[in-house]
């Protein structure tokens, strides 16, 4: 089974998907903002070599060879437009860096790993439907970020199928994490749930096991596509 980088592995998606992942008999590094247990790496994705530590200390970890890259590391914070100046530019660049930059650092990593040793390889990135529909006031940052990794996922996809390098993206609605318990409290609660035509937000283990199948089971020729996955509430 192949070896996966995983990033934000340490709750809600990503450790549902590195769950399931292991139940499949993959090998699964993790990665965290801190290094929650042997087999996660500790890194904070804002700083700007982080990335890198993180590609050297995983190849490190997985002898040389990772097989899949699961961009799913996210930072989902308020960035309200009365803030100062330097306040809501701060709060922009840190979430540009960890939703979008480091995703692009970690992605030119393994495609360049699997170029230079002529193998193929996939992507998954965890995006969200923000990136198709914008967020809420406060979320301009968030849903930049998406976006953009939207456009990062589609021109992977474009660039280099022929070398069997494959690029998914999924885009969650609404999901039942604490990050997106804490936006249902600052929006109006339940109130919100009249958006979504299926009446419930997602559940972790949704996502994850559309995650599993893109990373081991989807066909070639789903290569960038991306999957939506918000109840309905946006449909294209």
């Amino acid at each position: 089974m192949p070896t996966i980088l995983l990033t934000g592995s340490s709750r809600g998606i990503g450790a549902a998907i590195r769950t399931q992942l292991e139940m499949r008999k993959a090998r699964v590094i993790g990665h965290a903002s801190a290094p929650h247990d042997a087999q996660t790496i500790g890194a904070d994705l804002a700083e700007p070599t982080a990335p890198h530590m993180v590609w050297e200390e995983a190849l490190d970890r997985a002898g040389g060879e990772i097989d899949v890259l699961i961009n799913n590391a996210g930072l989902f914070q308020a960035n309200p437009l009365d803030r100062s100046d330097i306040e809501w530019l701060d709060g922009w660049e840190d979430t540009l860096r960890i939703n979008l930059t480091s995703a692009a650092q970690l992605s030119r990593f393994a495609v360049r790993h699997w170029l230079e040793r002529g193998v193929p390889g996939r992507i998954v990135h965890v995006a969200s439907r923000a990136g198709h529909r914008g967020d809420s006031p406060a979320h301009w940052h968030y849903a930049a970020a998406k976006g953009g990794m939207l456009a990062l996922h589609k021109t992977i996809a474009r660039a280099y199928p022929k070398d069997g390098i494959l690029s998914f993206a999924i885009t969650p609605g609404f999901t039942d994490t604490a990050m997106a318990g804490d936006y249902l409290a600052s929006r109006g609660g339940p109130g919100l749930l009249a958006d979504i035509p299926l009446g419930r937000v997602a559940e972790p283990e949704e996502i994850a096991a559309i995650a599993v199948f893109c990373a081991l089971d989807a066909p070639a020729s789903m290569t960038g596509a991306t999957v939506d996955v918000n109840g309905a509430s946006y449909v294209r």
